[in-house]
């Protein structure tokens, strides 16, 4: 009897100390649980960069979710609003086009405000980045270039969004972010792995960029070595670095190479009232005030320079005459480094693949070269198309503006000499030239690689989700508790009635 009731005493005391450290190891796990398996809930971060170029502006929406992959936000195109009225270098200069631009903007800023949550506004920053044709305008008339964007200042500021900056860019932070969109669209710099994280793929090389504007154009590319000046630009993005060789020529865009080869042509031509131009096509002429030519950084003026002097041109087709005026722009003997691309400009040689937009796609699309070519098929298709009729051309290429498709023998030209005389590609490397306008429906250019700098220096809000709602939490917080003190008391009680 005394052995029974010394066993039922020994399995009362086991059941109640398993009960306390059930109890105990329970609480525990809630707790652990509640705090180590909670998850991250990063909102949606916006950005918006204005393009302000040489020939228009470009409203751009980002937006990235804020976990960000080694520092960096994951950024994707949202909107692309393009600004009516004048680029804003041509912005203060008496007309009447500053009314229709600011509505321009007026438009663009609404569609933006409309596309992000009110409660995300203020933390929403805005950048304004003008690029060559206000770097151009800024050594012309600084005090004109200084009252435009302090305009821009005041009229950004006053948006309901985070404000930041509105700056003329340099020639290599443009080409730099060029490089940075560019490789970015690609996967160069990440890629979702089976398990649907991001990880920088295994032996990615990056691709060079070409962009060629109105007033300027640009390079840039990966090189291993580090380098020295200005052209090398160190970079780290998604926990990597990069150096990257960029540079930008001024003068060099489309628009104003054009002009300085007109001024070639001019320069040649007796009587200014009948001037041949073999960049132009047969059966094309028009009538040009000096002011279009030399109005600008880029070009000379002449002695008894007239703005409104008229020079009346004609198109007598010669594609050898236009290649040769063409070359004639462009300085390939001056060079005190090892190498150089044209102008006295360092640059080592062009290695690996190459995405060359903008303008340089709008004129290889206007060969039929765009996409990737060789370099024979190019330089063919520039002599055939500079040898056509004005009629045939309106014809082939009914879609392109008779505005820009005059310019267009000298544009194939000037994209030849550029790459093949400049920049050094020849027929091994050619293959290499991608022209392409978009990769994966998102415009190329400068505004994303820009907008994926920043996002470095931008905070991100974190909302932290538990894996229990706080009343549940509390409630098996509670039981728990509750059951570690009864089964505390009955231990007591069964410790008494031991001792008596």
């Amino acid at each position: 009897m005394g052995s029974k009731k010394k066993m039922g005493y020994k399995c009362r005391i086991a059941g109640v100390m398993l009960l306390l450290f059930g109890s105990i190891a329970a609480l525990v796990a809630v707790a652990v649980i509640q705090d180590k398996l909670k998850v991250k809930e990063y909102g949606l971060e916006y950005g918006i960069v204005i393009d302000a170029g040489s020939s228009r502006s470009n409203v751009f929406l980002y937006e990235w979710p804020g976990e960000k992959e080694n520092e960096t936000g994951v950024v994707t195109e949202k909107m692309n609003c393009k600004v009516e009225g004048v680029a804003i270098s041509d912005l203060k200069a008496g007309l009447s086009d500053d009314e229709k631009t600011f509505n321009g903007f007026k438009q663009c800023m609404d569609n933006v405000t409309k596309s992000i949550p009110e409660e995300k506004h203020k933390t929403t920053p805005l950048f304004l980045g003008a690029t060559a044709g206000m770097r151009l305008l800024h050594a012309k008339d600084k005090e004109r270039s200084n009252e435009i964007m302090a305009s821009l200042r005041d009229y950004l500021s006053g948006q309901p969004f985070q404000f930041h900056n509105a700056s003329i860019i340099t020639g290599q932070e443009e080409g730099l972010y060029g490089w940075i969109t560019v490789n970015y669209l690609m996967g160069n710099f990440l890629e979702k792995n089976i398990w649907n994280t991001y990880v920088r793929p295994n032996g990615a090389e990056t691709f060079g960029s070409m962009d060629l504007g109105g007033a300027s154009t640009q390079i840039a590319f990966q090189v291993q070595e580090s380098g020295q000046g200005p052209d090398y630009m160190h970079i780290k993005l998604y926990g990597y670095p990069y150096t990257v060789y960029t540079h930008s020529f001024l003068c060099y865009g489309k628009n104003e190479a054009d002009k300085r080869v007109l001024d070639k042509v001019i320069k040649e031509s007796s009587d200014p009232s009948y001037i041949i131009n073999p960049c132009y096509p047969d059966g094309f002429n028009i009538t040009t005030k000096a002011s279009a030519i030399y109005d600008t950084e880029c070009t000379i003026k002449p002695k008894n320079y007239k703005p409104d002097q008229e020079f009346y041109m004609v198109g007598r087709a010669d594609s050898k005459k236009c290649g040769e005026i063409v070359k004639s722009i462009f300085d390939f003997k001056t060079c005190s480094s090892k190498k150089c691309s044209f102008n006295g400009v360092e640059q080592p040689p062009v290695t690996g693949e190459f995405m060359a937009y903008a303008g340089f796609f709008y004129i290889a699309r206007a060969l039929d070269q765009d996409g990737t070519s060789n370099l024979d098929q190019f330089n063919i298709s520039v002599g055939n198309f500079c040898q056509s009729h004005w009629k045939e051309l309106t014809a082939q290429k009914p879609k392109i503006s008779h505005k820009f498709l005059k310019t267009y023998c000298f544009a194939s030209h000037y994209v030849l000499t550029l790459l093949a005389d400049g920049y050094k590609f020849d027929e091994e490397t050619w293959k290499n030239i991608h022209f392409e306008k978009e990769i994966k429906e998102t415009n190329i250019g400068w505004s994303l690689g820009y907008m994926l700098k920043m996002s470095n220096m931008i905070p991100s809000e974190v909302k932290e989700i538990h894996p229990m709602t706080n009343p549940v939490f509390a409630g098996l917080v509670f039981l728990f508790s509750a059951l570690i003190i009864i089964t505390l008391v009955l231990g007591f009680i069964v410790l008494i009635r031991a001792c008596y």
